[in-house]
């Protein structure tokens, strides 16, 4: 049986979005992860577990969740070994999920979010479909074999495609405006930015045979 765990962390929230989520979430879990603990706060939005530090939530929402409520609450000193994130994507895999949403993972600090995407390999590795996602992108990872992009499902006009650390070799990209064939996947230039669907395509297929790869499928901001 699938479970779908919805992350609201503590970064940038989009209002309209992160509701349109969590409306779908009813009687599944949503893990509130420190200062995104604010935002279920002010929704009324009551969450299945707290993680954090507590070090930049409002004193008096850690006091009401810790106090007037039965949300088990996993509680971290300041001085730890993984972001708050990170612990909560691990509460999620203890929980079983086999989809996970992560809100609020992205704006402010660019060490924050390269932090987050690193910790899709998590998921990834467990075999859990796992996203970060905001008004503007959509980020997963994507391991060997193909990956189909339908034009009619992208979350966005545009997709860009980064390795996870090692070069990717025969690295294909067919049925997009910019296609690659046998390409060696760097880690070290802006070649894969910004592609697009062909126009007399329906979709693009991206396949490889070893490694991981960060796919982000992106459109402009309205």
């Amino acid at each position: 049986m699938s479970k779908r765990i919805v992350i609201v962390s503590g970064g940038e929230l989009d209002e309209e979005l992160t509701l349109s989520i969590l409306e779908k979430q009813e009687g599944e879990y949503v893990i509130g992860v420190d200062k995104g603990m604010e935002f279920l706060y002010r929704h009324q939005i009551m969450p299945s577990y707290i993680v954090g530090d507590f070090d930049s939530v409002k004193a008096e929402i850690a006091d009401y969740y810790k106090n007037e409520t039965n949300v088990p609450i996993r509680e971290y000193n300041p001085v730890k070994d993984a972001s708050d994130t990170e612990i909560a994507i691990r509460l999620a895999m203890t929980l079983g999920c086999s989809e996970l949403i992560i809100l609020g993972a992205t704006g402010g600090r660019l060490d924050h979010l390269w932090a987050n995407v690193q910790s899709l390999t998590i998921p990834f590795k467990a075999g859990v479909d796992a996203k970060i996602v905001d008004r503007q992108n959509m980020i997963c990872l994507i391991g060997d074999g193909e990956t189909h992009l339908r034009k009619d499902e992208m979350y966005g006009p545009y997709f860009s495609v980064f390795p996870l650390g090692e070069e990717i070799f025969g690295f294909n990209i067919k049925g997009a405006k910019y296609p690659l064939r046998n390409h060696i996947l760097t880690p070290y230039d802006s070649l894969c930015v910004s592609n697009q669907i062909a126009e007399d395509e329906d979709e693009a297929v991206i396949s490889f045979a070893a490694g991981i790869v960060i796919l982000m499928q992106t459109r402009d901001k309205k």
